[in-house]
C-alpha cells in the first residue's frame, strides 16, 4: 500500500480510500495465519470491518457515477510476515496506512462522505493502538493519526 497523494476531488478521494481498503483486506490474510486466539479473532474482525467499508465505498461510487477502481490480484507487503511479531507489526502498519488515506479524504469531502472519512480515520487509529498494545509497541498512540511521518 502506498502513501496517499492529494486527490482531485471527493470522488477521487473516496476511490483512493477504496484502494487502501482493498490492500488492507489482502494484508489480513498473511496476518491472520500467523496469529492465534484473541489476536486471530481481532484480525478476523478487522478484515470484516475493512470489507464492510469496501462494500459501502463500491456502492457509493457505483451509484453516483464514480469510477470504481479495480482490486489487484495481490499486493507487495512492506516486509516478510514470518511470525507473530511481524504479523502484529504489519497489522499496525495496515491500520496506520488506511487511516492516512481516509485522513487525505477529509478536506475533499462533505456531508455523509466526510462523516464516513472521519469515522474510518478514528476507527483505524483506535485499531492501530490496540494492535500496538497487543504487540508491546510503544508509544501506543501517535499524535496525529493518518498524518504522514
Amino acid at each position: 500500500m502506498t502513501q496517499p497523494t492529494a486527490p482531485a476531488g471527493p470522488t477521487a478521494a473516496l476511490a483512493d480510500a477504496l484502494t487502501a481498503e482493498y490492500a488492507a483486506i489482502w494484508a489480513y490474510g498473511p496476518i491472520g495465519v500467523r496469529l492465534s486466539g484473541a489476536a486471530r479473532a481481532a484480525a478476523r474482525d478487522a478484515e470484516a470491518a475493512h470489507r464492510r467499508r469496501r462494500d459501502a465505498l463500491v456502492l457509493r461510487l457505483s451509484t453516483t457515477g464514480g469510477t470504481v477502481p479495480a482490486d489487484r490480484a495481490g499486493y507487495a507487503l512492506p516486509f516478510p510476515v514470518t511470525d507473530r511479531a511481524s504479523a502484529l507489526r504489519l497489522a499496525v502498519e495496515v491500520e496506520d496506512r488506511a487511516a492516512a488515506f481516509w485522513r487525505a479524504a477529509l478536506p475533499h469531502t462533505t456531508g455523509a462522505d466526510r462523516d464516513q472519512a472521519l469515522a474510518a480515520l478514528v476507527e483505524y487509529a483506535l485499531r492501530a493502538t490496540r494492535w500496538r498494545r497487543t504487540a508491546g509497541i510503544t508509544p501506543l498512540t501517535v499524535p496525529f493519526p493518518g498524518r504522514p511521518a
